[in-house]
């Protein structure tokens, strides 16, 4: 179903069953089965996106770089299942030749939201209205962005993590954590988010325990990683979650939000 305002390229590929409102422009871009444009909303060239997705009006999806160093290379967004992008959402294309900015499966992203170039984001992420995203960020399954929260590039951002709305994310903040306060700290670990996840009592209290053993302010941090990799990483009971942990402290280039926990919470 094409609405006859719509613009329409040639070059498209659409699935069964796509919906395409009035006055939308689509170019040379895939849209995958039963997605349904809103009215006004755009889909660029380079554009490939799976099916069962919304996007609402006056979205973009596809723009060419927020990027002093893109050149006019072929680069892409590429998009899952089941996304929905509210009102006014850009997603621009990455930087660099064959490069993909990309958005997984079953995401929310609401009104206002920008994802600037190469970013990441993954499976079941929920991002508030007015978020900025810069480019190379990257944020994994199932965390929450509380509205109007700023994130500078190359920062990752962990699984099961909840940021409060507002606050600057300028280092990594890791896998199921909530994050707040200014300037933003680890505030103890996504108690709500894991319990809702059907994480255990017992598993909670392993991965809380071993955030507290991380920052231990009577160790050095460094030993302190050390120390916990050796007796982890060796041990045939710890639970992969741990591990995930202590993994995602290997390759930050931005440094790691600090924690300083919440005895109330923990």
């Amino acid at each position: 179903m094409i609405h006859p305002t719509a613009i329409v390229s040639p070059g498209a590929e659409l699935g069964k069953g796509v919906k395409i409102g009035a006055y939308c422009i689509v170019e040379n871009a895939r849209i995958g089965d039963n997605t349904i444009l809103e009215p006004y909303s755009r889909v660029c060239s380079y554009v490939e996106m799976g099916s069962d997705n919304q996007v609402h009006s006056h979205a973009v999806i596809g723009g060419e770089p927020q990027d002093h160093g893109y050149s006019g290379e072929k680069s892409y967004v590429k998009i899952g299942d089941r996304n929905i992008f509210r009102e006014n959402v850009t997603i621009n294309r990455a930087t660099g030749e064959g490069f993909v900015t990309s958005v997984g499966n079953d995401c929310l992203i609401m009104e206002g939201v920008h994802v600037g170039h190469n970013a990441d984001i993954r499976n079941n992420v929920t991002i508030a209205n007015k978020v900025g995203i810069s480019g190379f960020v990257q944020i994994d399954d199932y965390t929450v962005l509380g509205g109007m929260v700023g994130i500078h590039q190359f920062v990752r951002i962990g699984t099961y993590c909840m940021v409060g709305g507002m606050y600057r994310v300028t280092k990594d903040i890791p896998h199921y954590t909530l994050a707040a306060g200014e300037p933003l700290r680890l505030m103890g670990t996504n108690v709500i988010g894991l319990r809702r996840a059907n994480f255990s009592s017992e598993l909670r209290k392993k991965i809380l325990l071993v955030y507290k053993e991380l920052y231990d302010t009577s160790v050095v941090f460094s030993s302190s990683l050390e120390n916990l990799r050796t007796k982890l990483e060796n041990a045939e009971d710890t639970p992969a979650e741990v591990l995930k942990v202590l993994n995602f402290y290997k390759d930050s280039k931005r440094g790691i939000t600090f924690w300083v926990g919440n005895k109330d919470r923990d």
